[in-house]
């Protein structure tokens, strides 16, 4: 380079200097802009609903009514509410019994089994006898026809044991009784077997004769 030109030195005055200052500003601020433009930007979480551990464990909701099967019972005789009752399927005598408010004071409950399971359409009879034409053994077996009638003064143990309300130890002590007495002159006379009332006579007044 020529010396001339060397030590030369170059003057831009004032309104030079205001320009490059100007220009010097403009590329500070795209820069930061720039740099600005091209960060990262964070995005917050969504915020959750709490499960406790509770809520986690809770039961499958109940199902819904009309899902569970009933049965439809009439109960009638010494009952303080008879009539006809609606009953979970699977529902025992006992509970039947309860929801007619009971049996009435006095009433003989022996041959009625309260742990048996009722089934749909069933009549309950309590501390009544049936009607001739419809006999407790019939309705338990789904047979018709007229009640038997037994002789007390021939029947067998097996014969007496059939007979509604009496199982295998009443029947046992009906024959003794006879055998006891020689023979029943009347029917009344059950009466004097144990475990016999006045209810379950009046049951099997018209299933027995002498």
């Amino acid at each position: 380079m020529p010396g001339a030109l060397r030590d030369a030195r170059w003057e831009p005055g004032r309104p030079g200097a205001l320009v490059l200052s100007l220009i010097a500003a403009l590329a500070a601020v795209v820069a930061a802009v720039g740099v600005w433009w091209e960060h990262p930007v964070s995005e917050s979480a969504p915020v959750l609903p709490l499960v406790t551990g509770a809520a986690a464990r809770s039961p499958a909701p109940p199902p819904p009514p009309g899902a569970a099967h009933e049965v439809v019972v009439s109960v009638v005789g010494r009952v303080a509410r008879p009539g006809l009752i609606r009953l979970p399927d699977g529902t025992r005598v006992a509970d039947a019994l309860a929801a007619v408010g009971g049996a009435l004071p006095g009433t003989d409950l022996t041959g009625l089994n309260i742990a048996r399971r009722l089934s749909d359409g069933e009549q309950l009879l309590v501390g009544v006898a049936p009607p001739p034409e419809q006999p407790t053994g019939s309705m338990a077996s789904g047979t018709s026809g007229p009640p038997r009638v037994v002789d007390l003064n021939a029947a067998t143990l097996d014969q007496l044991d059939g007979l509604p309300g009496v199982g295998t130890v009443t029947a046992q002590r009906i024959l003794n009784w006879r055998a006891a007495h020689g023979r029943f002159t009347s029917v009344d006379q059950l009466r004097n077997i144990s475990g016999i009332g006045q209810a379950r006579l009046a049951q099997l007044k018209g299933l027995v004769r002498v």
